[in-house]
């Protein structure tokens, strides 16, 4: 299925990645990585097998952070977004982390959530399964709290979104330690 798909929509994906090089000025290697990325989108809402509608579906953005709260007016508030973290001393612990997911599209999903100590062959936490529903031409957000993590090296931690079991989605995240200044060399920064 995944190949006639590819093959009905190559002169899309030649199509589009024709024009991206011509506006960005890209050079090769770009252009491959900019046809695999588009390549991606299409499977990523590639139409369901055996069903009588299509299913499809679209990660619109990912955010990490400490702490997601529901205003009023039906807003979402992210308080301490980071792609990457770095501190003074290796283990530590991370008392709350939330991993908010919008998703656009259509069809019933399994989603989860898990993050993969670097190596990515022992899970840090991983989520429960949870329902993902979305009406035709509707968007959820998921928003998966993770308590009381503990990160004992630093390294590439892989933060996967799995939909009905099959990966979907995976972002890296970098834990390091930071080194403290020395004492006879001030920070400019903070004078």
């Amino acid at each position: 299925m995944q190949a006639i798909y590819i093959a009905r929509h190559r002169k899309v994906i030649a199509e589009l990645t024709g024009l991206c090089m011509l506006r960005r000025g890209c050079p090769q290697p770009a252009a491959a990585a900019l046809q695999a990325d588009v390549t991606r989108r299409i499977l990523n809402t590639m139409p369901a097998v055996g069903t009588n509608h299509a299913k499809t579906i679209e990660l619109v953005y990912q955010i990490l952070c400490d702490d997601v709260r529901l205003e009023v007016g039906n807003k979402l508030s992210f308080m301490g977004v980071f792609q990457e973290i770095y501190v003074p001393e290796i283990p530590f612990g991370l008392s709350r982390m939330a991993v908010c997911n919008h998703w656009r599209g259509t069809g019933e999903y399994l989603s989860e959530v898990r993050i993969l100590y670097p190596g990515r062959q022992q899970a840090l936490a991983v989520s429960t399964p949870s329902q993902l529903s979305l009406p035709v031409h509707g968007f959820n957000t998921n928003v998966t709290f993770f308590l009381n993590l503990h990160f004992t090296q630093a390294g590439d931690y892989a933060v996967q979104t799995l939909l009905d079991s099959n990966l979907f989605c995976e972002t890296v995240l970098r834990v390091g330690r930071i080194m403290p200044p020395d004492d006879d060399r001030s920070n400019p920064l903070l004078n």
